[in-house]
């Protein structure tokens, strides 16, 4: 059944695009929550300027996400966190530390584009991936492409090692943190199967 979408879905398309779906997927759920119409001619036409402007705010968002993106790849976080000798953390570093602490530094960035495939429980140095959706106006409507941005996570041990000692600075211990736990220097995060738009 094609129909018109006069709001954006997700996954499935945005305002103006016209869409081919199941039948029950149109009487149970566009149609009546009003985020589709039949797509005739009238009602493509009526929607038309909206579609314009729409897409016009997209070209917006893409560029303000692609300069968000190409500021915040390849910056450093340094997190420090209680830990035990063994270099475990009491408790774990999650996405909202990693872009609460790239918000403190100034880069725009939300907590749901931060990727970790779980939530780091060791003190170490690792690699973790930023996506940003960003929709592209096309010819044929509009399609959302990830932007990928990387930054380098530090997480070390809270305090010194013992009690007295004057702590060094956050970049000298993030340099000590995996050579005293015995873990390589750069460890790969990967970025999981979560997908938002």
């Amino acid at each position: 059944m094609k129909l018109l979408l006069v709001e954006d879905v997700d996954k499935l398309g945005w305002l103006g695009d016209v869409v081919e779906v199941n039948e029950g997927y149109a009487r149970n759920y566009l149609l009546p929550q009003g985020l589709a119409k039949p797509a005739t001619q009238g009602n493509i036409r009526s929607i038309a300027d909206e579609k314009a402007k729409r897409s016009e705010v997209r070209l917006v968002e893409r560029k303000r996400l692609e300069q968000a993106c190409a500021a915040v790849d390849g910056a450093e976080v340094v997190i420090a966190s209680k830990a035990n000798e063994q270099g475990h953390l009491f408790g774990s570093v999650t996405e909202k530390h990693i872009a609460e602490n790239l918000r403190a530094q100034g880069f725009t960035v939300a907590d749901e584009v931060v990727r970790l495939g779980e939530h780091i429980k060791e003190v170490g140095s690792y690699k973790v991936k930023l996506k940003f959706h960003a929709p592209i106006p096309t010819d044929t409507g509009t399609v959302a492409e990830e932007l990928i941005a990387m930054v380098s996570v530090v997480v070390v041990a809270e305090g010194g090692e013992a009690e007295g000692t004057e702590q060094g600075s956050a970049s000298e211990q993030a340099e000590q943190a995996p050579k005293q736990v015995g873990q390589t220097t750069e460890q790969e995060v990967d970025s999981g199967t979560m997908e938002s738009q």
